[in-house]
Parts: C-alpha cells; sequence; structure tokens
C-alpha cells in the first residue's frame, strides 16, 4: 500500500520559517562581507583612524557573550544548583555557536580573510592576538568536551571536572579578551588594568541575558528558576556597572585622561548619548528596576534581558568606535597638527555592509543553535 504524505506539523513549520530567516539574514551577511572584500573598505564607515568598525561590535559581543552563557552549565554542574541542571547542554549548545559567530565575523572583516591561515600557522607569542588564538580553539574543544560528558551517560561521571575545565577556559578566554584592549597603548581609551575584569563581568551579564531570552523562546521556565534568574541577572547588571564606573574613575584619576573622559562622558556627541542613555540609564538602571520591583514577573525578567543587551551594543560602540575616535596625545603639552589629521577627533559612520555582516554573524550563532536543538537532544525533559 502506497504511503500518503502527512502536512507538516506546527513545530515543524516554525522550523522550517525560521531557518529560511535565519539562511536569509546569513546570506545578507555574507553579502555585505562579498561587497566589502571586493570594493574595499572605502565602502565602509572605517578610516585610517578608525579600523575597527560596526562588525568588530558585534564580533567583540558575541566572542564574550559566548563565555558568559555558559553560566547556567557553570552553576549546574561545577556547583551543584539543580534548578539550572536541566538546561545545562543548551546553554553550552549556544556557547559555541555563538563564538562560532562572532570568529566569522572577525574572520571576514580581516580585508584579507584568506589570510587567516597565516595567523593560524604563524605565532609571535608577544601579541595578545597570537594568544587568542589557541584561546578560541581551546574554548571550542572544552565545551565539546563538557557537552559530551553531559550527554553521554556512561561519562555522566566525569560532567564535574569537564565543567570545572570549561569554566575555567572561559574566564582565560575573556581575560584574553579584554588584555587585547588592556595591552593596546596606542589609544587612550584602552590601556588599563580594569579592562580583564570588566569584561568578565560584562560576559557574565551578557551571557545570562542571552539565556533568559533563549530560554523563554523556547518555552520558559519553572517559577523558582525565574526567581533565581531575576536575582543573579540584576546582581550581575549591577557589578558590571560598578566596574565600569571604576574604570572611568580610574581614568579621572590621571590628568592626561581627563580629555578623553570628558569626550566621552560629555561632549563626544553620540558617545556621550549612548553611553548614558543607551548603556547606563536603558541598559543597566531600567534592568535593575524591572527584576528588583515587586511582583516582577517573566515578562519583566524578558523585557530587562532585552534591554541589557541594548545595553551591551551601546557600551561596546562607546568603547571600540569612540575609543579610536578620540586621538592618541604623543606629545603631551604639545599641540600636534600634520597633514594627517593628528589631534583631531575621528568620524566614523556605520555604513550598510558592515551592519549585514554583524548581522549574519548573528543568523550564524542563531541557525547552529536552531540546528542543533532540533537534531540533538539539548533541551530539557524536565524544564523546572
Amino acid at each position: 500500500m502506497a504511503s500518503v504524505p502527512t502536512l507538516p506539523t506546527r513545530g515543524e513549520r516554525g522550523f522550517w520559517i525560521r531557518l529560511a530567516i535565519g539562511l536569509a539574514v546569513l546570506a545578507a551577511g555574507l553579502g555585505g562581507a562579498w561587497v566589502m572584500e571586493h570594493e574595499g573598505h572605502v565602502v565602509t564607515g572605517m578610516t585610517n583612524e578608525v579600523v575597527w568598525g560596526t562588525p568588530h561590535v558585534f564580533a567583540i559581543f558575541l566572542i564574550v557573550a559566548a563565555s558568559g552563557v555558559l553560566n547556567v552549565a557553570s552553576m549546574a554542574t561545577v556547583f551543584g544548583r539543580a534548578h539550572y541542571k536541566p538546561w545545562a547542554r543548551l546553554s553550552g549548545l549556544l556557547s559555541i555557536a555563538m563564538l562560532a559567530g562572532g570568529l566569522m565575523v572577525l574572520m571576514l572583516d580581516l580585508g584579507r580573510p584568506e589570510r587567516i591561515v597565516v595567523a593560524a600557522t604563524h605565532y609571535n607569542f608577544k601579541s595578545v592576538f597570537a594568544w587568542n588564538v589557541f584561546l578560541y580553539s581551546g574554548m571550542f574543544a572544552a565545551v565539546l568536551l563538557y557537552l559530551w560528558m553531559q550527554m553521554e551517560k556512561r561519562m555522566n561521571r566525569y560532567a564535574k571536572p569537564a565543567g570545572i575545565v570549561a569554566l575555567v577556559w572561559r574566564f582565560v578566554l575573556t581575560t584574553g579578551t579584554g588584555a587585547i584592549f588592556a595591552f593596546l597603548v596606542a589609544r587612550q581609551a584602552y590601556a588599563s588594568a580594569v579592562l580583564p575584569p570588566l569584561f568578565i563581568a560584562l560576559s557574565l551579564v551578557w551571557g545570562m541575558a542571552v539565556f533568559v531570552l533563549v530560554q523563554a523562546a523556547c518555552g520558559g521556565a519553572g517559577e523558582e528558576l525565574l526567581r533565581r534568574m531575576r536575582n543573579l541577572l540584576g546582581i550581575l547588571v549591577a557589578l558590571a556597572l560598578y566596574l565600569t564606573a571604576v574604570y572611568h574613575l580610574t581614568n579621572l584619576y590621571f590628568a592626561r585622561q581627563v580629555e578623553f573622559e570628558r569626550f566621552i562622558l560629555l561632549d563626544g556627541g553620540v558617545y556621550p548619548w549612548l553611553f548614558w542613555v543607551g548603556y547606563a540609564l536603558a541598559g543597566s538602571v531600567a534592568p535593575m528596576a524591572l527584576v528588583w520591583r515587586p511582583g516582577a514577573g517573566a515578562g519583566s525578567l524578558r523585557l530587562a534581558a532585552a534591554l541589557t543587551l541594548a545595553g551591551a551594543f551601546a557600551w561596546l560602540y562607546v568603547f571600540i568606535i569612540g575609543g579610536q575616535a578620540f586621538p592618541l596625545e604623543i606629545f603631551p603639552g604639545y599641540e600636534v597638527t600634520s597633514s594627517f589629521r593628528d589631534g583631531q577627533i575621528a568620524s566614523y559612520a556605520p555604513s550598510l555592509p558592515e551592519v549585514l555582516l554583524g548581522l549574519g554573524g548573528i543568523a550564524a550563532a542563531f541557525l547552529i543553535a536552531l540546528i542543533g536543538v532540533q537534531v540533538l537532544d539539548f533541551m530539557p525533559d524536565d524544564k523546572s
């Protein structure tokens, strides 16, 4: 008897619709990278002064959040918090997906992406960029090993040691990402020992916010887990805001940094607006108010997470773009002028190809997570 084809279920239709949307955004991102590759960076907003543009904002966000989204897995396995255990595997999948998406953006934003082979085979260990080649690949290995220990029943007894390795490695990875800026003395915004711990705090915040939204899209969680995540998100947002204040107060202590801080915080045009309104108010104060208000529910938590991520992009734009736009003071106390725009504020405006490439990285992470959840057993059986 011939079999009768059946119509796809509602869940199957939803998967194919999400897959199509993700592929469309990824194709647009790859198209943006192709335009920049063939037309040159003249089609972007980047200049000789601002060499890390909007794609780097997306890439750094994805890489830093990839470390932080593993919070849930670490709390479940390493610290024995049972409420997080059903979601530990999804946490690991999101970590791999976001790291892959961030590295895709970085490679395609190099200008000569084929030369990634040189970066992967020739190392200058005096450069923190060379260290990160090993940190990124090590992060993939550590999380994949951890997921194997989680998903293979006969290997479950090794899940905690693997979780400890992943926990340590992700802190090292985020420290390395912060050190890229902390060791960079050619920009006055950077070269601060506060940056590695600040990046660790930011990774915890952004990763938790990402997980909250993904978990809500996957069907939500029990009331006790929601309460725990509300409290944790509020504490992490407060910690990141505190370390951000310490970073700026540290800069203000040094006389040579006062002009830069005035530029970023007061009279730098779009950058003070993004910092105070985008990050401090909408991305920090509002989320804390939402999660700590009496009677806060799942809706408040999701809104707080969304605002936190909006604040993340505002902070990164100010830090990366604004930090490059302010000129380096090579000769303190002297005015320097030349045909190379020395001593002048650099202008920058994001171009469409740059934005598309950044969104393509998010789409790549989304597709990896979507297909992973569809094909393998990453979702919890008990969503308590």
